[in-house]
């Protein structure tokens, strides 16, 4: 129970819906719902198993890279992450019903879907409409419904109140966060929609054919331009009908004189093959294969995709997060907002320890770093926290001088 971070909002001085009246309250546990009224809801449904499959897959990666707000050295440089909200609901709880990943999810699920999402700050220490500075408690994926020149008008979900609620803010003060992939994924002829709408028509086909419809159409050796003939044609039609349903297999007879036109057979045929090449060009535009999908991708092909489809969002979402929540005067003292990702994720136990040999006797990550990353408790050893090669002796315990270093590597190289 996070009685702390719940009784701290009552205390604040400026609130999104509440219109900077932070101590409003309620008599009874508010509005009630069967399900999670702030989780999104794909625009076109969550039906379309490929198109959710993409969706999901990519949030799901990008969520998994860590978003900080952090101090960077005078060469723009990772120094140290800094202790603030911000920070805290980036990497630990973004609202009350959110941790950071799960947000950072809901952030890319909905700009994935609708082209376009805005971050809004829900909880702050001061109107964001009046200041350029302020700390953020909490903030909420918006869906923009309407743009104005300075302003956007979104759908964030209101917590006190258990429903959405439509507020207009400024730009300045939410970042605005377009889908890198938005001519790919969201123009109305992108290859995305072309799919979804070769998908819609292949479920009214499916759903025609559990139906038990058979869609076709009986040439008649008559015109049935007069009532009589038309009567003729119906009981026909009915004859037929009832051939096929007293049937054990589905199984009738026409005259040799009639002729039977199957309506959707063809067309569905057709419409499997453009979904197979609109599918295959979807995910050559986004750099995803099906092994990504299914989880067999080999180490190279989730190193393309990292590079070619998680690290445009990532980088997208980081610079939008920096210009509009850090002020100019925070930039200016290093301040910024980065992503950070494990390198070691995709490496294979197995080369773990020739990776750690290199890194150790080449000085780039001491001992202990590196048992951090492979999970294990820190050494007690003053030895694993030094940024040195153990493999070539120092005098008295210090660091072997530039000199030292190249006679113990010639020596190493004679041997």
């Amino acid at each position: 129970m996070n009685n702390e971070s719940i009784g701290s909002r009552f205390k604040r001085a400026w609130n999104l819906f509440l219109n900077r009246d932070p101590t409003y309250g309620y008599g009874d546990y508010g509005y009630s719902s069967g399900r999670r009224p702030d989780r999104i809801r794909l625009t076109r449904g969550n039906e379309r198993s490929i198109i959710t499959s993409v969706y999901n897959r990519i949030s799901t990666d990008a969520a998994a890279v860590d978003i900080k707000h952090v101090r960077l050295d005078s060469n723009r440089r990772f120094l140290e992450e800094i202790d603030s909200n911000f920070n805290k609901c980036l990497t630990t709880e973004a609202n009350i019903d959110q941790t950071g990943r799960a947000f950072m999810q809901d952030v890319v699920m909905s700009m994935l879907d609708e082209g376009c999402v805005a971050i809004v700050p829900v909880d702050t220490d001061t109107d964001p409409d009046s200041t350029g500075s302020y700390n953020i408690q909490s903030m909420r994926t918006g869906q923009i419904i309407e743009w104005y020149p300075e302003h956007i008008r979104v759908r964030v979900y209101n917590d006190r109140t258990g429903q959405k609620q439509d507020v207009t803010v400024h730009k300045s003060s939410a970042a605005i966060i377009e889908n890198p992939f938005y001519a790919v994924m969201n123009e109305p002829n992108s290859t995305m929609q072309r799919l979804i709408r070769k998908l819609n028509i292949l479920d009214v086909i499916d759903e025609q054919s559990g139906s038990g419809k058979l869609d076709i159409i009986v040439q008649l050796p008559f015109s049935v331009r007069n009532d009589v003939k038309r009567k003729q044609a119906e009981a026909r039609r009915k004859d037929l009908e009832e051939q096929l349903s007293k049937s054990k297999y589905g199984v009738g007879y026409i005259d040799t004189t009639e002729h039977v036109t199957q309506l959707n057979r063809p067309v569905e045929n057709k419409l499997m093959s453009q979904i197979e090449y609109l599918t295959s060009m979807l995910f050559s535009q986004l750099g995803i294969t099906q092994s990504i999908l299914d989880g067999t991708a080999d180490e190279q092909t989730m190193l393309n995709y990292y590079n070619r489809t998680i690290e445009p969002i990532l980088s997208a979402i980081t610079t939008e997060l920096k210009r509009k929540f850090l002020t100019k005067t925070a930039r200016s003292q290093k301040q910024s907002v980065a992503f950070y990702r494990d390198p070691f994720r995709l490496v294979p136990v197995s080369s773990m320890a020739e990776i750690a040999d290199k890194f150790t006797r080449n000085e780039i990550m001491t001992s202990n770093e590196i048992r951090q990353i492979a999970g294990m408790m820190p050494s007690s050893d003053p030895k694993a926290d030094e940024l040195r090669n153990s493999n070539l002796s120092a005098p008295n315990g210090g660091y072997p001088s530039n000199s030292e270093k190249e006679e113990n590597q010639n020596e190493a190289k004679e041997v």
